[in-house]
């Protein structure tokens, strides 16, 4: 995987106690921490209803001195912001080749020398939508890596790590699991958000 902001240490450290400073001021409480074998995994980026979820899943890794990745659609990055959104950690996703997408992630994963958070927000759009989509299990799935549970809530401005948990191939016996964990949460724009 490519260098980003969370391999450059000074700025990783600055970063880190402006983040903590930033939220706490704010009002934001971060919770949970990684499982013992999280240093690789695939965390659920949920409720992703705005554009401030960049931002605030940002501060809330460095916080947590997560290493992440996220994924984002390719026109995020644009001629002239590209090589900052993906040293932010950013991977551009094209959605019409989705199948490719789900292979090659969990390949990276795998052959990560180090470690790798895989943020994958389940809605795979900020819009308002009625079902998830599911590559986020199959690259965990096929990684053979956890699936932790990260959430951000706005209305009462709490974010963090949640419970984690090997998919077990069942996919709608886990999807059912995972929908009740986020069933309670509040998007920034919280009618666009359905864990049902």
């Amino acid at each position: 995987m490519h260098r980003t902001i969370f391999d450059t240490p000074v700025v990783n450290t600055v970063l880190r106690a402006f983040s903590i400073f930033f939220l706490k001021v704010t009002g934001w409480k971060v919770e949970g921490t990684l499982p013992p074998d999280g240093h690789k995994c695939v965390l659920i980026a949920a409720p992703h209803t705005s554009n401030w979820d960049l931002p605030y899943t940002l501060m809330v890794a460095f916080a947590l001195r997560l290493h992440i990745y996220w994924m984002g659609k390719e026109q995020l990055f644009k001629p002239g912001v590209r090589s900052l959104m993906m040293w932010l950690g950013g991977i551009p996703v094209r959605r019409e080749s989705a199948n490719n997408l789900v292979a090659a992630s969990a390949q990276a994963i795998v052959a990560a020398q180090g470690p790798l958070m895989l943020v994958v927000p389940p809605e795979g759009t900020r819009s308002k939508t009625r079902y998830w989509k599911t590559g986020f299990y199959y690259i965990a799935l096929g990684a053979k890596v956890p699936i932790v549970m990260a959430y951000m809530d706005y209305e009462k401005k709490i974010s963090g790590l949640g419970p984690s948990f090997m998919p077990t191939g069942d996919i709608a016996a886990d999807m059912v699991a995972i929908k009740a964990f986020y069933a309670p949460f509040k998007g920034k724009n919280a009618a666009q958000f359905h864990a049902d």
